[in-house]
């Protein structure tokens, strides 16, 4: 995702997802070691697992993770999590760019 091509939706959902302490530790933790799957990364960050799994999802489906579910080798299935490529520059310039494709434009 680059911040040139945001829509006014993706925006609000990239800003709304990093808007939470813990999905930017969950993004930072991504960075720093690379993919992991839930049950690890849930370790590392000393929350539980079905609290990552709503950080997460936030996080995919604002389009700042993705993810790969896997089988291991003793036949579990394992959900991995990466960083997807992203920048946001935030501008007022592209603020108003984006502002102009909001779906939900009170303006109108």
């Amino acid at each position: 995702m680059k911040s040139k091509h945001l829509t006014g939706d993706q925006l609000l959902a990239a800003l709304a997802a990093l808007s939470n302490p813990h999905r930017l530790r969950v993004v930072a933790a991504l960075a720093a070691g690379g993919r992991n799957y839930v049950s690890q990364l849930a370790r590392e960050l000393n929350i539980s697992r079905p609290l990552l799994h709503l950080h997460l999802q936030k996080l995919e489906d604002a389009g700042l993770v993705t993810s790969q579910l896997e089988l291991s080798d003793d036949g579990k299935a394992l959900n991995f999590f990466d960083v997807a490529p992203f920048a946001i520059d935030l501008s007022p310039a592209m603020i108003t760019a984006a502002v102009a494709t909001l779906t939900n434009n009170p303006e109108k």
